[in-house]
């Protein structure tokens, strides 16, 4: 085996015990000990591969949302309606947590509860998904008649203004709450009668 390759073996087996570490744990109680544990692992081999937890922290992040965004895409459909359209991009989404229990505790971990060490770092790992989440949320506004004086622009603005208030709505539940994977559920619940309401509004003209 090549120096290359075993390199890059190692350094999967480091990244897939650091994937089920901080995918079970919050960042603040995952340990290098834990990871090296998990994956029988000499500690002396992942700080010869990575700088310690925060580089491994944020590419089990990114690896997390790059996985996301993959299956996101690989779904695709056309959105010919609103409704249809913002449904069927919730299910998927919400399947891949499901789906992926581990990348479900990175990804609201690192969305409600990031370390605020590594804010600028995780912001810009964040910052392709938001693209893509975007990009996602313009497709279904161009299936509706949006009111006079409202651009795409404005409607994807307050989009995103009201995201965040609503990750920061969860982010003080998340100290008083029991259950981790319930208050996901919780999350992805409400989100999309959020962006109905964002879609239509809450009056009846």
């Amino acid at each position: 085996m090549r120096k290359e390759e075993k390199t890059l073996n190692t350094k999967k087996r480091i990244l897939d015990s650091a994937l089920v570490e901080f995918g079970s744990k919050s960042y603040d109680t995952a340990s290098i000990n834990s990871i090296c544990e998990r994956g029988q692992i000499p500690k002396g081999l992942i700080y010869h591969n990575f700088t310690g937890k925060d580089e491994l922290y944020l590419l089990c992040v990114k690896t997390c949302y790059d996985e996301m965004i993959a299956t996101l895409k690989k779904h695709t459909f056309e959105i010919d309606d609103a409704k249809e359209g913002l449904r069927n991009f919730l299910m998927i989404r919400h399947r891949f947590f499901q789906e992926n229990p581990h990348y479900a505790n990175i990804f609201f971990n690192s969305v409600l509860q990031p370390p605020k060490h590594l804010t600028k770092e995780l912001m810009q790992i964040r910052k392709e998904i938001d693209e893509y989440f975007g990009e996602c949320y313009l497709k279904i506004l161009d299936c509706l008649t949006l009111r006079d004086g409202i651009t795409k622009k404005m409607a994807l603005e307050y989009f995103q203004a009201a995201s965040e208030i609503f990750n920061g709505y969860f982010q003080k539940k998340t100290d008083e709450h029991g259950d981790y994977r319930e208050l996901i559920d919780d999350h992805e619940e409400r989100l999309s009668v959020i962006f109905d309401i964002m879609l239509y509004g809450i009056a009846k003209e």
